[in-house]
């Protein structure tokens, strides 16, 4: 089996910067893409960012700019660090990674972090 656990999310004023970090353990052969998501009340789940096993990121149009997602293969995590936020970034943040097991490979999620843009 294999867990996510993500970490970082706290309340912050709008312009200040956060960094989000998401662990992966268990039985890890492989792990392909990582992505952030993130849901705010009332809205449907969000793509952030999305990074491949050689690096290639991409963003949401609304974040391209302000974040910027890295990982750490060696530590089978993912981050990603959020500048200039805004109240409308306020949402549970979610990393998904897309992992290959000892016996399969599947997607998984992690239980998500609260990120609150506030003054």
């Amino acid at each position: 089996q294999v867990q996510l656990v993500e970490s970082g999310g706290d309340l912050v004023q709008p312009g200040g910067s956060l960094r989000l970090s998401c662990a992966a353990s268990g039985s890890i052969s492989a792990i392909f893409d990582m992505v952030w998501y993130r849901q705010a009340p009332g809205r449907q789940r969000e793509l952030v960012a999305t990074i491949t096993n050689v690096g290639t990121t991409s963003y949401a149009a609304s974040v391209k700019g302000r974040v910027t997602i890295t990982r750490d293969n060696a530590k089978n995590s993912v981050y990603l660090q959020m500048n200039s936020l805004k109240p409308e970034d306020t949402a549970v943040y979610y990393c998904e990674a897309d992992v290959l097991g000892v016996l399969r490979r599947r997607t998984y999620w992690g239980q998500g972090t609260q990120v609150t843009v506030s003054s």
